[in-house]
């Protein structure tokens, strides 16, 4: 393991000259990207919270009304529309903002930059000088180190108070304007005899706080806010500086931390260039994604540094983006990670249930899809800020998230009434029967299908909305019996059975809605979630499923890839590897790799190099392509559903020595394998509790069943092994 975390360190011959690509470091809340030549150097600090949460009048009017906004899409009013529920996106805020940076002024000529994955310590190489960055594993603070050479620092904050450029960015950067836009005063500084900083008044009464103190040849830096409970934000964030400054057993105990990260799992992949990809991507999770910090935002913890507002206002996009970045939690046994998105679904249950009520005036729990760091509506496009699954897709997180723990409390406390709620929305929604006697709902949409136009929202229900209902109802069900509520179990299954089925034809196999085929190319397969992640059409468990699943995704081969972004390929590779296809996902993994990471493997949205893979080109960053590549992998070595555990299910054919460490199967049970040539020739399982295992080796080979003490590590005999490698010895 750790050869491979080495060889996947990412390092610079030439400085890279923009933030988005330089080298980054964080631990959930506090990051910082490292790049510039050393005249000077840069060190763009974030914090994850650092948020305007300014309101958003549209969405608090009387006329903001699910069943207002029906009549008028069916009146044909839809420039009304688009300026009531997507002109409030275009604004400044509400957005997330930066936080400044460090400018350091080295002398020597750029030499090197290096980022060590395994210690997350940046090193920058001028020559004479050396700079060794680390953001700090655990505390809200990060330290500078000179070596060699003068000591040469200033800090700057962000042009709030700026003037905006002549003209804006010759490229789509997807930033709605810049900085200086928001209306923020001026920051306040302070300086002392070993430290300077700022406090920045934002929004309304949010204030933050950044401080650099020096210490002979380091320096140390904190962002505090005044939503710490801290009495002043300035003191605190030099308390916090000097406190890492002052703390000698601060670096080992980062490096243990990042150490217990890495030795965590394990994964040994044959191919250099996919085993970098993955582990680039894995240290990045690691780095963003942390319990008791908010949730990975479309950039995490490394806003852009340009004087502009980060892509997309550096939100929370909830019909694809956060649910992507929690794919690698699951399988890759990184629950507490994952957690961190869940407490923040349940800390802002309070807000989706107001807005709940207050829109679709019913009860239950739907999410917006654009959100803010309170989980607020912020408009864009109507048909998918205002999807009536979201909440369903989102409790699908929940169910894993215990389905993979085995963990009855969360289930009790957290997972069952977070998902009730949404279930009790879902059966409310979709209160209406269409002419078949099903249910329906009043506007249904599929991300992002015929992107914002009227006939963006169809009349029939999409597989989008069916699929993330059965997911959301699914869950309900197998959670109440789980808890012995059988009426609750029996309404959602009831509810569930009422819905239209899936549309299919032959052709196209798995439709948008019903006679509407997949149009074109296009970069979301919304159409195609009942296969992958829901797993609710198995190819494995019929001829019928397998015919579907062979249909559908030949009709996206056909349609080609000019439209895909980044983030297409890698969730392609997870959808190819759910089918069986390891050739397939190796290949779309490699094409993601090849064209769409920038070069501190950042996931570019667009083709930025323009190597043909699609026509969209631009470099706008997000971080959900990342983590899907990482739960593509793990979805060909490992996957556990519908009762089976599939060991090494989509594999490529010229693999001939894989093995992983420690991932997660359903069940909370601990899994370890390895193949020599095709053959199974060891597998390890653990679980929590007692209970017996359904395993499958490969797509045609053995299967087996296997009894599992509690907490006991339970390897394969030789005559188990040999069943599941289909007989032979």
């Amino acid at each position: 393991m750790k050869r491979a975390v080495d060889a996947a360190a990412i390092t610079y011959a030439a400085p890279a000259m923009s933030s988005e690509e330089g080298l980054p470091l964080a631990n959930g809340l506090i990051g910082a990207l490292i790049w510039g030549d050393g005249q000077p150097l840069k060190v763009s600090l974030d914090r994850t919270d650092l948020w305007d949460l300014r309101p958003i009048p549209e969405y608090h009017g009387p006329d903001y009304r699910w069943q207002r906004v029906a009549a008028m899409h069916h009146a044909g009013e839809h420039e009304a529309l688009a300026t009531r529920l997507e002109a409030p996106y275009r604004r400044p805020a509400p957005t997330k903002i930066p936080a400044g940076r460090i400018e350091l002024s080295l002398t020597g000529d750029f030499k090197r930059a290096h980022l060590d994955l395994a210690t997350a310590i940046a090193t920058v190489d001028v020559g004479a000088t050396k700079v060794h960055v680390r953001v700090d594993a655990e505390r809200r603070a990060g330290l500078i180190e000179i070596e060699g050479g003068p000591l040469q620092a200033r800090l700057i904050a962000p042009a709030f108070a700026g003037s905006p450029p002549p003209a804006p960015p010759p490229i789509f950067d997807a930033s709605v304007g810049d900085v200086c836009e928001l209306g923020y005063a001026s920051p306040r500084w302070r300086r002392g005899s070993d430290y300077e900083g700022f406090i920045q008044t934002g929004w309304g009464d949010f204030v933050f706080a950044v401080a650099l103190v020096r210490d002979a040849d380091r320096l140390a830096w904190s962002i505090t806010t005044n939503a710490d409970d801290e009495a002043d934000p300035f003191q605190q964030a030099i308390a916090k500086a000097r406190d890492l400054l002052g703390d000698g057993a601060a670096r080992n105990r980062h490096l243990a931390w990042w150490d217990q990260f890495w030795t965590r799992t394990s994964v040994a992949l044959p191919d250099p260039d996919l085993s970098a990809i993955y582990h680039r991507d894995l240290y990045k999770f690691g780095a963003a994604a942390r319990e008791g910090a908010p949730p990975v935002a479309l950039q995490g913890p490394w806003t852009i540094d340009n004087g502009r507002l980060p892509p997309w206002k550096g939100d929370y996009h909830h019909d694809l983006n956060t649910q992507l970045s929690y794919w690698p939690a699951y399988s890759g046994n990184r629950l507490r990670a994952g957690a961190g998105f869940l407490d923040w679904l349940w800390q802002t249950r309070e807000a989706c249930l107001d807005w709940t009520r207050r829109f679709y005036g019913i009860d239950g729990l739907n999410v917006p899809m654009t959100a803010d760091l309170a989980n607020r509506q912020l408009g864009g496009w109507r048909q998918y800020t205002h999807s009536v699954a979201t909440a369903a897709w989102l409790a699908q997180h929940f169910w894993l998230h215990w389905r993979y723990s085995d963990d009855d409390l969360f289930l009790r406390e957290r997972a069952y009434p977070w998902v009730r709620a949404a279930a009790v929305f879902i059966d409310g929604i979709t209160g209406q029967r269409d002419d078949e006697g099903f249910r329906t709902v009043a506007l249904s949409s599929s991300p992002e299908i015929n992107d914002n136009r009227p006939d963006a929202w169809f009349g029939a229900m999409t597989n989008y909305d069916i699929a993330c209902f059965h997911a959301g109802l699914d869950a309900a069900a197998d959670m109440a019996e789980a808890l012995g509520e059988t009426a609750d179990a029996a309404r959602w299954r009831t509810v569930a059975a009422e819905l239209p089925p899936l549309a299919t034809d032959a052709a196209h196999g798995l439709l948008i809605a019903p006679g509407m085929p997949l149009p074109a190319s296009h970069r979301h397969f919304s159409h195609l979630l009942a296969i992958h992640p829901f797993g609710q059409v198995d190819p494995r468990r019929s001829a019928a499923e397998r015919t579907l699943v062979a249909a559908s995704l030949a009709d996206i081969k056909a349609k080609g890839t000019e439209l895909w972004m980044g983030y297409s390929f890698a969730a392609w590779a997870a959808l190819l590897a759910r089918s069986g296809d390891g050739d397939g996902a190796y290949q779309a993994l490699l094409a993601y790799g090849d064209g769409f990471l920038l070069k501190n493997s950042f996931h570019a949205n667009g083709d930025f190099a323009n190597k043909g893979y699609s026509q969209a080109v631009f470099k706008a960053f997000t971080l959900e392509g990342n983590f899907a590549a990482i739960a593509a992998v793990y979805e060909m070595l490992l996957q556990s559903h519908n009762d089976a555990i599939h060991l090494f299910p989509a594999v490529p054919i010229g693999w001939t020595r894989i093995a992983f460490a420690h991932l997660l199967a359903q069940g909370g049970i601990d899994v370890s394998a390895e193949i020599v040539d095709g053959r199974l020739v060891s597998a390890t399982l653990k679980a929590r509790r007692e209970q017996r295992a359904r395993l499958r080796y490969g797509k045609t080979l053995g299967e087996i069943f296997v009894s599992l003490a509690d907490d006991h590590p339970r390897g394969l005999t030789s005559h188990e092994l040999d069943l599941l490698n289909g007989g032979r010895p």
